[in-house]
């Protein structure tokens, strides 16, 4: 088994335990080593694993290591992407057993992606790095995400929507087919996306409007 620890030692990160805890159900791949988490001190109680350190601890383990980002923000896993320096450091793509990849010829992915229970992913898709695709999230066919989005639980990306970097989406949010959503861009929960967004904004509602 490979030593994984995981990044955030909140709520989801319980979440992600559980994740390897599925995966390792059916075949032994993860040895849950801890949590990494600069807020707890070494050594709390994060169910299932301690918190065994921070950026510091990380940069100095000796050892190989793969590490699961369980946090909700994409800015954040983005600036601890850029402070850690060990090259011991790998950062795999962990799916819950039963996603479903409708065509997994036409599919690619990056690296250190979450996806999670009940996702469903059409053909022809195209993902990048340190996606997190929460429970019952589906993308359509056709769709490019780029990295460090986070998708809540029962997102929804119509086909051939095209998706840059750092953006958020709210629980249960659609973006409807052939939209662009470009960079930065923070969708409200229940929010319907019906045209192409502009970077930096937060967009609520159904239709989704935007707010500065």
């Amino acid at each position: 088994m490979k030593d994984i620890a995981i990044y955030g030692a909140g709520g989801f990160g319980k979440t992600v335990a559980c994740l390897i805890n599925s995966i390792n159900a059916i075949k032994r791949e993860w040895n849950l080593i801890g949590y990494f988490d600069d807020g707890y001190p070494v050594g709390h109680d994060a169910h299932y694993a301690n918190v065994i350190g921070g950026i510091h601890e990380l940069n100095t383990y000796q050892n190989k290591i793969n590490i699961a980002f369980a946090i909700g923000n994409p800015h954040i896993i983005q600036k601890l992407v850029n402070k850690i320096e060990n090259s011991n450091v790998e950062y795999p793509n962990l799916f819950a057993p039963n996603v479903l990849v409708l065509d997994e010829n036409t599919f690619a992915i990056g690296k250190g992606n979450i996806v999670m229970f009940d996702c469903l992913i059409s053909n022809h898709v195209v993902i990048g790095d340190f996606n997190t695709l929460n429970c019952g999230t589906y993308l359509g066919h056709d769709v490019t995400i780029g990295c460090f989005n986070s998708m809540m639980p029962s997102v929804r990306i119509s086909g051939e929507v095209r998706i840059g970097d750092m953006n958020f989406f709210g629980v249960s949010s659609v973006v409807l087919q052939q939209r662009i959503i470009g960079n930065n861009t923070t969708i409200g929960a229940n929010s319907v996306i019906m045209r192409k967004t502009l970077d930096d904004h937060l967009y609520i509602g159904n239709p989704a409007k935007k707010f500065d």
